[in-house]
């Protein structure tokens, strides 16, 4: 008997990440990116029919495209944190035992917190830096630059919140394992 040949798309995932699952936070965040992204295809539509029908272009389209792919990126990283979507070595992982998974999964979280508190500080500062010396995007717009360094510290700091409660959530596994 042979075994069936399975393609990627049918390869069981084998690592059972516990997620803290969506937050109020995490649910507004869903709900703020599919917005943007709803108005980044208005806009590149409104962009294709004024350039093909009118021979003319909004002048905005690509500033204001980036900020919102910006947005929606940054904001979106609390809520795949949230339901456990960023990826793993599952090489490694699968051949762990379920209390060292959790365990080495913990140790990665914390290490990302700590990158991510990091990377939020200094992302605040440099919003914070924009907003005193009035910084502005030498575009036709002259959008304020702290805009967009404000919701990339912030999607940041929402990242955090969430890698924290990912590792409670482990530890509680931790615990309870520990316990049975």
């Amino acid at each position: 008997m042979s075994e069936p040949h399975l393609t990627l798309d049918d390869a069981p995932h084998r690592i059972d990440a516990p997620a803290a699952g969506a937050s109020i936070i995490d649910n507004v965040c869903e709900a703020a990116c599919s917005l943007l992204l709803v108005i980044t295809i208005i806009l590149i539509s409104m962009e294709a029919i004024a350039r093909n029908v009118f021979n003319t272009s909004l002048q905005i389209t690509d500033e204001v495209g980036g900020y919102l792919l910006v947005a929606v990126t940054f904001l979106s990283m609390s809520v795949a944190e949230a339901h456990g979507a960023f990826h793993r070595v599952e090489l490694v992982q699968m051949r762990l035992g379920r209390k060292a998974q959790l365990v080495t999964q913990t140790i990665f979280d914390l290490i990302s917190l700590a990158v991510s508190v990091a990377v939020t500080w200094q992302l605040t500062r440099l919003a914070m830096n924009s907003w005193h010396s009035e910084d502005v995007a030498a575009t036709l717009l002259q959008t304020p630059l702290w805009l967009p360094q404000g919701v990339m510290g912030l999607g940041m700091a929402l990242l955090c919140l969430a890698l924290v409660r990912s590792i409670l959530v482990k530890l509680t596994h931790l615990r309870m394992g520990a316990a049975a």
